[in-house]
């Protein structure tokens, strides 16, 4: 079985679940059961499926895995954008983060 851990996309992701947190600790507390927990279950989502889908047996079931994980970078790349948009953030928070969402 190969070790997630060892993966270049596993650890960019992990680093980027920490960028997002401290990212979020900035969002209003109105925001805490909206945006910002939506925010930081997308981005724990990307390595936690890395992770799963490796522990699978089947390479279809590791492929299924690492889509969701995929589709969950797009859902919080557009939950950062929704963020610029009602001003939350700022254009440049959002361009520091995009080079770890890119990675």
């Amino acid at each position: 079985m190969r070790n997630y851990k060892d993966l270049d996309a596993w650890k960019n992701a992990m680093q980027l679940v920490k960028e997002v947190y401290l990212l979020t600790k900035t969002f209003p507390k109105e925001e805490m059961y909206a945006l910002t927990s939506q925010t930081k279950r997308a981005a724990v989502s990307i390595p936690s499926n890395i992770a799963e889908g490796l522990g699978r047996q089947y390479k279809k079931d590791t492929l299924q895995f690492l889509h969701i994980s995929r589709g969950s970078l797009y859902e919080l790349e557009t939950l950062l954008n929704i963020a610029v948009m009602v001003e939350i953030i700022s254009e440049k928070e959002f361009n520091n983060i995009i080079p770890a969402l890119e990675k």
